[in-house]
Order: C-alpha cells, then structure tokens, then sequence
C-alpha cells in the first residue's frame, strides 16, 4: 500500500505541545538545538539497525528506514532553510513536498548502514549550523512557500520537533 500524504500544517507546534511526543517548540533555540541534535543521533543509529528497519508496522505508515531517511534529508533541508535566513533578508524557501521526496529518494530501497552514515553527518552539520547562530540574529525571518513565516528561533522549534517526534513513531 501506498503511503498516506501528510496534508496537515505542523506550524500548530510552535503555539503548543505536541500531545504525541510531548515536544515543546516554544523553548527550542538554536543553542539547544546544536546540543541536542548529536544526544538524538545515537538513538537513530540504533533504530537503522533493528532487524526489521525495513518493515512496515502498518500499511501507509513509513518504515524506520524510511523514516530515517526523512530524517536525513530533514537535517539538510533546515540547515539550508536556516542558512538562506541568515544570508538573505526575509527569504522564501522553495517549497520540499516530503512524500514526492520519498519517492525519488526511493528511501525503502536505501542502505540503512549509508543512510545512518548520512544522517549522522547531516545531524551534525545542522548542529554546528544551528551552533553558530547568534542570539542577534534569532529574529531575522523567512517565509515557507505556503506563506508561514518563521524566525530562526521557530524555524529551529519546528525543525527539532520533526526530528523528535519521529523517534516517537518508531518508538526508539
């Protein structure tokens, strides 16, 4: 079965907890961000190396690889994103649809061993992106193709979020 496309506006994150994860956006920084991505990357390194890393719980919910993989690719979309903020003034992002993502990544065929390779080197590239930024520019903004506007503090409580509360759907 085909997976099922995530239409919903995650940005609801940045006003609450996630009732799922329990994730709190609202106190995420860069800061925090730069220390927490490498204490969550071990977690995913042993999830991509279950012996079912390639089996779907359900039918239309990824696998771990798959969303590892995701994962991967989210370290590099929102190191960019972050990037764009600080070297442009209010930039907008080009649009990323995950699931067509998935697809031409064909990330249920991939190598969980490079996959976990890359996630971990985009993990802490983020990390050091997101290290780097300095509480003066924590304000400046930029604009997701749909038109939510994020600053750097929000983008990176969106940013974490994702990457939380996808080890909470693979339950490592």
């Amino acid at each position: 079965m085909d997976i099922i496309t995530d239409k919903k506006d995650w940005t609801w994150v940045l006003e609450r907890s996630c009732p799922d994860c329990g994730f709190t956006a609202a106190n995420a920084t860069p800061a925090t961000a730069a220390t927490m991505i490498p204490v969550l990357l071990p977690r995913w390194q042993a999830a991509l190396r279950r012996p079912d890393v390639e089996e779907r719980s359900t039918a239309g919910t990824w696998s771990v690889l798959e969303y590892s993989a995701h994962v991967k690719d989210v370290f590099e979309v929102s190191t960019a994103r972050l990037e764009l903020m600080l070297r442009e003034e209010n930039p907008t992002f080009a649009n990323w649809d995950q699931d067509q993502a998935a697809l031409d990544g064909n990330y249920s065929a991939l190598d969980p061993e490079t996959v976990s390779q890359e996630l971990v080197q985009n993990g802490l590239d983020a990390a050091s992106a997101f290290g780097a930024v300095q509480e003066d520019q924590w304000d400046r903004r930029g604009l997701r193709s749909n038109g939510s506007e994020f600053t750097v503090v929000t983008l990176t409580g969106y940013f974490m979020h994702d990457i939380i509360h996808h080890l909470h759907d693979i339950n490592a």
